[in-house]
């Protein structure tokens, strides 16, 4: 019995030292293999975080909120936008430069046609005390005013900035009409237009003066013309159709009167008197 005991000991020994070894080799290949795998799919990538781009310094700039045109008056519509500082034109009104620019400029006139959303410049403004028309004038040009109505002023679609050919009428001895053009692509400075109500009950728009771009030469033969003719006509031109070479060179010239009250009107190059 003592030998049997002994046998059964040896075995059981032997059997836990085999499973022992299967362990130690079952983890050593656990161990080969993740090793194994690790090496096939390379080396750790390192993540290398880039620095944040630096923030773009702003400023604020007066900009209109709507499209002023030449004439009006600035009032409340304008307003601060932000605008890259590396971005900035010397000639932008800033926030920085100029904070109380919005109240500031509130009574100022256009003088010439701001974007909706474009920056502001002093160079298209006026004060409220300076002259809007002087400064709009070119140099050597004269403005003049010249009485119209809505059957002269193809009816009321003569705006500032268009042109015009003036168009004299006179009365024939023989009771006829008699029409010349005396002046040729000529710009529209002002026109003072009013919403009236016509005899259908219709609103209409009538302008009753425009003001004309002149040479001082142009401003002498329209106030001659004046005194002649029974009416002038203004003649919207296209602008496909607007010739500032032709303007400086009407075919009819009136140059004013000369003794005795005649006229001298230029015609062809040629200069003709008569009795006015």
């Amino acid at each position: 019995m003592a030998a049997r005991s002994v046998q059964r000991s040896g075995v059981l020994m032997s059997m836990r030292f085999v499973i022992m070894a299967v362990a130690v080799l079952a983890a050593g290949a656990a161990g080969f293999l993740a090793m194994n795998m690790m090496g096939a799919s390379g080396p750790t990538e390192t993540v290398v975080v880039a620095p944040s781009a630096p923030a773009i310094e702003l400023d604020e700039v007066l900009v209109a909120t709507e499209t002023l045109t030449t004439g009006a008056r600035v009032e409340n519509r304008i307003r601060w936008q932000d605008w890259p500082t590396g971005a900035l034109s010397p000639d932008f009104i800033t926030r920085s430069s100029r904070p109380d620019a919005i109240s500031e400029l509130s009574d100022s006139v256009v003088r010439a046609t701001i974007s909706q959303g474009e920056p502001i410049r002093p160079i298209k403004l006026l004060g409220a005390d300076q002259s809007f028309m002087s400064s709009i004038l070119p140099a050597g040009k004269r403005a003049v005013a010249t009485e119209i109505a809505a059957d002269t002023s193809a009816g009321g679609f003569i705006l500032p900035d268009d042109y015009v050919d003036v168009i004299m009428v006179s009365r024939e001895n023989d009771g006829g009409f008699r029409t010349e053009t005396i002046l040729n692509s000529i710009r529209i400075l002002a026109i003072d237009q009013t919403i009236r109500e016509d005899e259908e009950g219709r609103l209409v728009q009538v302008g009753q003066t425009a003001t004309l771009e002149l040479t001082p030469q142009q401003a002498e033969i329209i106030t001659v013309a004046r005194q002649m003719a029974d009416r002038l006509t203004l003649a919207l031109r296209s602008v496909k159709d607007v010739s500032p070479a032709e303007a400086e060179n009407a075919a009819d010239h009136l140059i004013g009167a000369g003794p005795g009250g005649t006229i001298t009107v230029i015609k062809g190059g040629q200069r003709v008197t008569s009795a006015p």
